[in-house]
This record gives C-alpha cells, structure tokens and sequence, in this order.
C-alpha cells in the first residue's frame, strides 16, 4: 500500500514546526546546550517517534495484520536508522575537535546539517523507490554494497583520519577566500567588497558531505526491511530529528561506546545479507520481526560490552578512541591498536 497525499502533507507540516520550534524558540544564538536539556530534548524525540509508531499500528492499513506489519516495520527501520546515527556522533565529535570549534557555535552547525541531511534523504529515498519499482533486481546491488559497507566500517574502526587530507575541503578552498579565524556563527563574510567563507562553513561542508555518505549506507538498509517510501521517509526523519540533540547529550561521553561501531558494522552485512535471501526467496526468506530481534540483540549487547569494557578506562585514552574512524575522502593517517 502507498500512503495517501495528506499522510505526507501532514507529516512534512509537523516537521517543519518542530523545525521551527527548535530554531526559533528553544535554541538561543551563540549559546552552548547543556547536556541536561540535550537529554530532555533527545528523550522527547524518541517519544514522538514511539507514538508516531503507535499511530502507524493502529491506523496505517486496512487490516490488522497490515497494520501491524508496517508498525513493525517502522519499528524495525527507526531502530536501524537510530543506531547508525549514532555513527554521525563519532564523526561530529573528530570534526569540531579538530577544527575547535566553540561549543556555542556546534548548535547551528548541527541544525543546518540537518536541515541539508532532510533534503538529502528525501531525495535518495524517492530515487531508491523509484529504482526498487522499475528494477526489483537492484535490490541484489543494495545487498552487496551493504555488505561492502560494514565491512569498509569495520576495517576502518581504529584508523586515525588526517582531516588535513581531506579532498572535498582542500578542493573548497583552492576556489574560495577562507578566512583565518571564526567569525561568529556565520558562514559567510565580506570584505572589502568580496566574499569569504569562514571556517565554520568549512566545517559544515564536512558535516553535510558525511552525512550525504552515511545516507548511502543507512537508506539502502531500510530498504531491506520495507520499501514503503513512507515508512522509510518518516523513520529517516525522526532519527535525524533526534540526532542534534543527542550529538550534545552523547559528545561527552561517545568515548564510552567504542564496541558500538562494531555492532553497526555487523548490522549493515546482516542487513545486506537478509536484503540477498529475500530477494532470492521472494521477499519471505527473513521476517521483519527476526531482523528487530536480532537489530536489537546486537545493537543493545554492544552497547552493554561498551559500558563494561570503558568503565575503568581513563577519559584520556578514551577520548583517543572516539577520533579514530572513517571521514569520507580523508586518508587515515595511521592504523591504532585495538582497545584491552
């Protein structure tokens, strides 16, 4: 089933508000968010993604069993989407470390990234439909490339990125005046009749460009669980709703979940490898409810192993960990050893 016009109309408007509300009544200018408030706003979002799942359940079909099936699917999707998200904090906390960007600053950065990541993913998730549609059998090229993916995660997890390298800032700016220092919260300035970026600007090109990236792992893997476009749609965007407020209430302590990174790497080759069998059996080969199952079992066990192994680590050595990973188009600088 397809969803109606003003299922989206209805969805796309209340988004937009809590946009609003966020920009413009919640979040003051040049002001850091305290990690109290984070976790309230955070937790406010998994509240509304749990009864926007509530709804799904009970309205979004013309039976019981469909509307249970694309319940546990958005459930299932949301979980997904949610965790890899989680993948984005690691990368958010290496690059305003590395480009010190002040604390007060990262706020505006993170909503305009959304903002981009919004439009981003809508795009990719109408043109991944639309692909699925015409031709079923690129569901086999998903598969693979989800496999590729973890795998590429994994491999990556304790590498160290040179941001120095990176291909997309180094091109920006051989073709933009950069200037040398941050100049408030804006991206742009003029002087003397011409325009520079600043390098907070620099910053969110990075934020947007690992975004774009992660957007190519995380879509094709909730696409193995539905292609309903509006259960995939709306699941991406309250994960990504969720995600600015959860940078501030995670940053502090991401150090903490290191063995998550590799629960996501296992979940996108199991997710690949489930998109393969149900294609090759005709969408029945794993059950929607088997791959919550199993999301949650490896997605919460990494996180408890996180808790357990990092509880006596200094926060030193455990801020080291949290740079290591994959930035898109940078070089790693060197390979790190793996954690006691």
């Amino acid at each position: 089933m397809s969803a109606p016009w003003w299922f989206w109309a209805a969805f796309n408007a209340a988004v937009l508000l809590l946009l609003l509300l966020d920009l413009g009544l919640l979040t003051k200018r040049d002001r850091a968010i305290p990690v109290k408030e984070a976790l309230v706003r955070s937790g406010a979002f998994f509240v509304l993604a749990m009864l926007f799942c509530a709804g799904i359940f009970a309205f979004y079909g013309d039976t019981p069993e469909i509307r249970s099936q694309k319940g546990l699917e958005f459930l299932t999707g949301y979980l997904i989407e949610w965790s890899l998200s989680v993948d984005n904090i690691f990368v958010f906390v290496l690059v305003f470390s590395h480009f010190q960007v002040p604390a007060r600053y990262q706020h505006r950065v993170l909503f305009w990234g959304i903002i981009g990541a919004l439009v981003m993913r809508g795009t990719l998730i109408l043109v991944g439909a639309a692909l699925i549609q015409t031709f079923h059998w690129i569901m086999v090229g998903f598969g693979l490339f989800l496999i590729w993916s973890g795998w590429k995660m994994l491999r990556a997890i304790d590498t160290e990125p040179d941001l120095e390298s990176n291909r997309v800032l180094a091109w920006v700016k051989s073709r933009w005046r950069v200037t040398e220092t941050y100049e408030g919260d804006r991206f742009f300035v003029r002087r003397e009749g011409r325009l520079f970026l600043t390098p907070l600007a620099l910053v969110l090109v990075l934020i947007e460009l690992t975004d774009l990236v992660f957007a190519l792992d995380s879509i094709p893997a909730i696409f193995a669980i539905t292609t309903d476009p509006f259960i995939v749609y709306t699941a991406n965007v309250f994960a990504i709703l969720g995600l600015r407020a959860m940078y501030f209430a995670l940053a502090g302590v991401i150090h903490r979940f290191h063995y998550l990174k590799y629960g996501l790497s296992i979940v996108l080759m199991i997710v690949g490898a489930k998109m393969l069998a149900n294609y090759a059996a005709d969408g029945k080969a794993v059950p929607v409810e088997y791959a919550l199952l199993l999301t949650v079992a490896i997605i919460g066990g990494s996180i408890v192993l996180s808790l357990v192994k990092t509880a006596a680590r200094a926060p030193a050595e455990g801020f080291a960990e949290a740079w290591r990973g994959w930035v898109p188009f940078t070089r790693s600088r060197r390979p790190a050893a793996p954690p006691d």
